[in-house]
């Protein structure tokens, strides 16, 4: 077990064998942990330096994650997840989430026209949806990435099929807002701030946050191809910890947390006004509906650990939307790909070294909006359980008994 001490640790047998890494990540709130792990002196003591690349797109950062541009990336996790099961026609590769970065903190945004229209809760959305004949368009920032799968089960548990009722693109997140104003959307959902900034510039109001959908919900995660921890194993662990340490830091007080929002409205991360970015990582929520409230499950960056563990049944999760929606033709074994992919040994490794606690189970059970309670216990029966879903079933012969 390498030393509590980092000096020490570097010094010893464990020292990275790559020690300058170039990391990706998207102008969001939730890339924090790494944008503090790379400027406030939390990697060099662990032999690291981090180089940060912002990119432009889901779809970019995915391209350079496995060309190899990129060592590591602050992460969808259903893109992970779809590049390790071969969705997207990319054919497949060994994946590996290092650790969780943040749980919580995305929003669904409506339009302005909408709101005009009394289109302003989720049962006078359900009736325009239903009675209107227009077919509405909602935008999310990945195919298989946590907004779209937010966004289909929020639509879902409101009675809208999320491919049959509307229409759903595919739109990166800083470009969100001007998609609204165009109007060439009705609505969206993505992270923070860009929900936050919709509102400051009068366009619209957010109908619901991600964490009202599931509570503590998994969302980004430190996400590298398996190569790179197979041959830099020393290299992944110490990066764990350097982003771990800031993820701490910054949930140590309220200051920590103005002071990270000052730091990513700068050019290099958001590009953003402070007053999008800081409200909501302290919690602080108004729809601009005329609604204000001190969110209990807001943006969680650390939480004492819980949202950094790598849960093996937060990944399945994402395998059961996609069986649910037709990404996946067939189940696959949804505990065994976990077990793949979540690289929980390595991640309690580093955060023991930490002390950071990590003892808890490897699966966990949450209730969600619809009442539904997922465990990871019976993940082909759980894809299964919906009203609304895009499951095709093969002919009961060809079915293995």
């Amino acid at each position: 077990m390498p030393s509590a001490d980092p000096l020490a640790w570097v010094q010893g047998s464990d020292a990275p064998e790559k020690p300058l890494l170039e990391l990706g990540f998207m102008a969001l709130t939730d890339c924090a942990p790494l944008v503090v792990a790379a400027t406030q002196g939390f990697a060099q003591p662990y032999g690291l330096s981090l180089n940060l690349r912002r990119q432009s797109s889901w779809a970019g950062l995915r391209d350079k994650l496995l060309s190899g541009e990129l060592d590591a990336a602050h992460s969808l996790y259903g893109l992970i997840y779809a590049l390790q099961l071969g969705i997207g026609g990319a054919g497949t590769t060994d994946m590996a989430v290092l650790m969780g970065l943040n749980q919580n903190g995305q929003g669904i945004n409506l339009s302005s026209a909408l709101q005009r229209k009394g289109v302003t809760s989720s049962e006078a959305l359900e009736r325009f949806v239903h009675q209107s004949g227009t077919k509405l368009t909602f935008a999310q920032t990945f195919p298989t990435g946590t907004h779209a799968m937010w966004l289909y089960y929020w639509l879902a548990s409101q009675g809208i099929h999320p491919l049959h009722d509307v229409h759903s693109v595919v739109v990166p997140p800083a470009q969100m807002i001007a998609h609204l104003q165009a109007g060439r959307i009705d609505g969206f959902c993505v992270g923070e701030p860009w929900s936050a900034r919709a509102l400051e510039q009068g366009q619209g109001f957010t109908l619901a946050t991600s964490q009202s959908i599931w509570p503590d919900h998994p969302e980004k995660v430190l996400g590298c191809t398996r190569f790179f921890v197979e041959h830099y194993p020393n290299t992944a662990r110490a990066l764990v910890m350097a982003v771990l340490a800031a993820s701490r830091f910054i949930e140590q007080s309220s200051e920590n947390r103005r002071s990270t929002a000052q730091l990513l409205s700068g050019k290099a991360y958001l590009d953003a006004p402070l007053a999008s970015i800081e409200p909501r990582l302290l919690g602080q929520y108004q729809d601009g509906l005329g609604n204000l409230w001190q969110d209990p499950h807001a943006l969680r960056l650390h939480d004492d650990g819980r949202a950094n563990l790598p849960y093996l049944s937060d990944g399945m999760w994402f395998m059961t939307q996609f069986r649910r929606w037709g990404l996946l033709r067939e189940d696959p074994d949804y505990l065994a790909v976990a077990r793949q992919v979540q690289q929980l040994a390595l991640y309690r490794d580093a955060a023991t070294a930490l002390g950071v606690p990590c003892a808890g189970p490897d699966l966990r059970s949450s209730r969600l909006i619809d009442g539904a309670c997922w465990d990871g216990s019976d993940p082909h029966g759980y894809a299964r359980s919906f009203r609304l879903h895009a499951l095709v079933e093969p002919p009961a012969a060809l079915v293995r008994r």
